[in-house]
Order: C-alpha cells, then structure tokens, then sequence
C-alpha cells in the first residue's frame, strides 16, 4: 500500500473517523476536509509522526460562494486548503477548511511551520481571512490602504469596473504615511544598552533587489540585526486574471510570472489543465516540452550566473554569459517564434510541430556550450574574490530550508538530493538519464556550484532529446486539446464549429481540482486549479518558489554585513514577478 494511502487510517485512529471528510480529486493528491478547530492538531501529529509531513507546501484560500459544484463538500463560504508535504514518503496529502461568515477566522500555523507566516498575511490580504494568533498580521501584496480583498468574488477583476484614479493631496500624504517604517510594529528595538541602531531602507529601487523589491535593515554599524523586506510592488493579480480568461487564453499570461523561465510557466500550468480534462498527450508532445524547458533552465541560468558575478563585483562575466544567452534564444525564437515569452505550449501539446532544421540548431549548441561553460566555471568559481564574498555566507541547513519552504537548487546545496524531476516525475522526464547536482556547506557559493552543474545536465537531457525525437503528432487527440487544424475548417461545417467555439470560448474543462508540481528554474513551481464546469477556471492558485525564499531573508541575513546582503540575495536567484504573481 502506497505509503499516502496509510495515513488516513492513523488519522482516524488517533482523532476519530467523523473528523474527517474525504474528497476525491482529480490529480489523485489525498484530500480531506478538517474542522476548524482540529486543523492544528492534525497538522501537528502529520508534522511528528515517524517519516513526517515537515514541509508546508502551500497555504491559499478559495472564496466558495458561486460555485455551483459542491459535491456535498461542507458548507461553507470560504475554505482555506494547506498543502503539506513528505520528502520520506514522497507523498502530498492535502487538508482543507470550511469558514463561513464574512469576517471568517482561523488559528494560525506560525507556531508550527514557520513559513506559514506570509501564506497566512496572503490570505488574510486577498480574502480577509484572519488567522488568530498571527504574529504580524497585515496586507504583504495590496498597498495598506488598498479597500477590500481582491480575490473575494465581489471584488472588480478589471480597471475598467472601477471609478477613474484620483491622486488628491489628502490620499497622497496618507499614502506616505503608510510608506514610512515604524520598527516597533515589527518588534523592533531602536537601542539597545550599547549601542543606537540605524535602519536602512535598499529599494524598492536598487540595482542589488534586481526589481522593485524593499528591504529595511536594522544595523548595529554594518552587522544586519534584522531585516523586513516589502514586496509587492510587482504584483499584477495573475490568480485573478485567471478567473476572467479562458482555460486557453490565460496560457500567455503564464509566461510573465517567472518571466526567465519562459515555457517552463506553461507546462507547470497545463499540467494541472491535463489532469482535470484527463488528457493524455503524445510521447513526442513529452520530449518537445522537455527540451524547451531545459533550453530554458540554462537561459535563466545564464542570467542568474552574469548578475551573481556582477553583485560582488565582476563586470565581464554577465557580457559573455547574455550572450549566450542569445544563442539560446536564436533556438527557441526558431522553434516557437518568440523569445523570452514564446507562450508556446498548448492544451493537450504544442503550438505546431518542430520545424525543418531544429536539430541542427540544437546540435550546434550541444558542441558549442560545454567549453564556454568550463570558462564561465574558471572565470567565476575559481576567482578568489568570487569565493571570498560567497564561502560561509549566507548558510542554511537541510532541516532550516525545509522549515522555510526551499526548494531547488537551494535545497540540493544542503546536501538534499531532491529533484521533482526524478522524484516525481512528470512529462515524461522519467525517460532520460541525468543526475541530480548537490552541494554540503548550504552557502552562497555552494548555491552557485549547483546550478552551475544543473546547466550541465541540462545539456544532457537535451542532447537526448535531440537524439531520440520520436515520431508522431505534436498535439493530443482529444475534443478538449488544440482545435482543429486550420486547413480542415473549410472542409466541413462541424469541423469550422468546433474551431470556432474552441478559439471563442475554449474548452469547458470538467468540474474538479488538480495541483501539478515541477522543477523550475528557482524550484518548486505549481499551479492548484478549481474548475465549476466553465470556459474559465474558478480559482488559480500559483505556488511560486521564490515566494517562499524571500521570506526567509530575515532569518538569513541576520549577523551578515550590508555587503553579503547583496550576495544573499543573488545567490537566492529570485525574481520579482514571481513573488508578487
């Protein structure tokens, strides 16, 4: 019996049959709803238990109050849905609660799970709901001021519902207002019987946050005592806009969240469409989406390797590494017809076949980019200054970074050989031969060896894609895939139909819930989708890694210089569109 399917019998044992509420769901994830008042207790015994479900996975709410298809699932008018992990059984298992009222409220998990905290000022900001307890409990993506919660369904989803701005002298001087840090509501002290403390405000515009990112510092000289980064300012309501698109027509909006990782947004996001409709697609659909997104792991690589380099002060690198970058995108702009957001991928496959010649684009690449890699490695890795700003910096423990919710090459530089791609497999990555880079010391520099090897064994999945292409069709034969080929459209009025209702409206994608998990280039990316039956979904919820790394700057950062901030946080390898979504 798989280990997953025994966790509820020790549940029942040990709370009581009646606590629990089974729901099946479509991507086979253990799902039970829990009252409001045992979540805590369950979560601490999953939490304990001998090979333990340490690792809150994602926390987000759903405003229950249109949906139609209940399935005789508790009343309710919000429900919260925890996501909680088992690296030792390698099994998700997912707990949801059913709040009622208009000013609903939970306890919170923070006393539990640390990284709890930010899923909780998430929910509180985008549905009110509270969470009792919280240590901080205030808006983290919408400005302070900002009236009502934005994934309530009341809420307007379109800047064309609501009334023209106006930036009149009295809301300019309250936003201000709410602009200016207070250190004693984040607890801390301005003096200490030493020394003053001063607080440093980096950003939200600074060449080191690589966006619109916000860090206050509190500084004994140049020792960080803490820190509270403000996000946010990016936040574009992509969970939102999902309940507005179609099923296809969100696809694009995918490609703008982790806006370096290309089609790697849409297959974590199809992957999660293909399990409610039941699709199946094709092997050659498979190795396609595979090389895609390894091209893209080391274009974002790339990136993240040139900029770490400049952040502690090598200025060449980031020419060389941008541009191959180019190279890569020369392949993939020949292959989709874009570049960095190609929005390529479709339901049940691609947008069209490879064309004539990819292989010997990819062929080339394969040959070119391993001796530039060896340079990069002697440039960087091998500089005394390099090693000097990134060794003992910065480090964290296999046991922290699962607290805190790391994943990715963060999480293998603890020595934690965990790769979704080989652990659970998906698109059929269980095909190919690869390894999976780790590192000890937990360090900035260690991050950096790991994706370093990561671009390596990427090339070898590639090289095995390009090897051994199979045949077939680039897309699934199901009514709920990619329409109909265009050509066939004049030939018959049933054809012409189901093109035009699919590119209209899209697919009606069946009643249900589905959470996909991948290996993106940051880490764990997914995406939890509700459907009521539509043409659009009725909730997306977007786990994104990033999210969770940045929270744990503070906890990082404290007892480093001003100066290892910054290689803090380009080893971290965020970007800040896929924290604020």
């Amino acid at each position: 019996m798989p280990d997953d399917e025994t966790i509820l019998p020790l549940l029942e044992q040990r709370f009581g049959a009646e606590v629990f509420q089974l729901q099946v769901t479509a991507d086979g994830v253990l799902t039970l709803w829990v009252p409001r008042d045992r979540l805590l207790p369950v979560a601490r015994c999953l939490k304990t238990i001998e090979r333990p479900y340490n690792f809150l996975y994602d926390l987000c709410g759903l405003d229950e109050r249109d949906r139609a298809h209940q399935n005789g699932h508790p009343s309710k008018d919000f429900s919260l849905v925890y996501h909680l992990f088992s690296f030792d059984r390698n099994a998700f298992i997912r707990l949801k609660v059913a709040l009622g009222g208009e000013a609903p409220s939970m306890p919170t998990l923070t006393g539990l799970f640390r990284n709890a905290n930010w899923y909780e000022r998430e929910a509180f900001d985008m549905f009110g709901i509270r969470f009792d307890g919280h240590p901080h409990l205030q808006r983290i993506l919408m400005p302070l001021s900002w009236k009502g919660h934005p994934l309530r369904k009341e809420h307007p989803a379109r800047a064309t519902e609501i009334g023209p701005f106006q930036l009149y002298d009295e809301l300019q001087d309250r936003e201000q207002a709410n602009l200016q840090f207070r250190p004693e509501e984040w607890g801390m002290e301005r003096q200490d019987e030493d020394s003053d403390f001063m607080f440093l405000n980096i950003g939200p515009q600074h060449p080191g946050t690589h966006g619109v990112l916000r860090i206050v510092l509190q500084l004994d000289g140049e020792d960080i005592v803490d820190a509270v980064p403000e996000i946010g300012f990016h936040h574009r309501g992509a969970e939102k806009m999902g309940e507005r698109q179609s099923w296809h027509t969100y696809i694009p909006y995918t490609d703008r969240v982790d806006y370096l990782g290309g089609v790697m947004n849409n297959l974590a996001y199809l992957l999660a469409v293909e399990k409610l409709a039941g699709i199946e697609v094709p092997n050659r659909v498979h190795v396609i989406r595979v090389m895609l997104c390894e091209l893209f792991r080391i274009s974002s690589h790339l990136v993240w390797f040139g900029t770490f380099a400049q952040d502690v002060g090598q200025l060449s690198p980031v020419f060389y590494m941008f541009t191959d970058r180019e190279k890569v995108f020369d392949i993939i702009e020949a292959v989709c017809g874009g570049r960095m957001h190609p929005n390529w991928f479709r339901i049940g496959g691609v947008a069209q076949d490879l064309p004539r010649g990819w292989d010997g684009l990819v062929r080339d690449f394969v040959g070119y980019f391993p001796a530039r890699l060896r340079e990069y490695t002697n440039m960087v890795l091998r500089n005394s200054l390099f090693k000097a700003r990134t060794k003992g910096i910065g480090v964290f423990t296999r046991e922290e970074a699962i607290e805190w919710g790391v994943t990715g090459p963060g999480l293998r530089a603890c020595g934690f050989d965990w790769d979704f791609r080989k652990k659970r497999p998906y698109s059929g990555y269980e095909q190919f031969d690869f390894d999976i880079p780790v590192a000890q010391n937990g360090d900035c520099y260690d991050r950096a060896l790991v994706r370093v090897e990561e671009m390596r064994q990427s090339l070898r999945i590639i090289e095995q894609c390009l090897n051994n292409m199979p045949e077939g069709p680039y897309k699934a034969d199901h009514p709920l895939t990619t329409p109909p080929v265009k050509k066939y459209t004049m030939q018959d009025i049933e054809t012409l139909i189901t093109h035009f209702l699919n590119v209209s409206w899209g697919p009606v994608i069946p009643a249900g819930e589905a959470m996909s998990c991948i290996e993106a280039t940051k880490g764990a990316n997914s995406y939890y989708l509700t459907s009521d039956g539509n043409t659009s979904p009725y909730r997306v919820r977007i786990r994104t890694p990033s999210f969770p790394h940045m929270q744990m700057l503070p906890y990082i950062s404290k007892g480093y210089t001003v100066a290892d901030l910054l290689s803090i946080l380009g080893a971290m390898d965020f970007v800040l569109a896929d924290i604020d979504r």
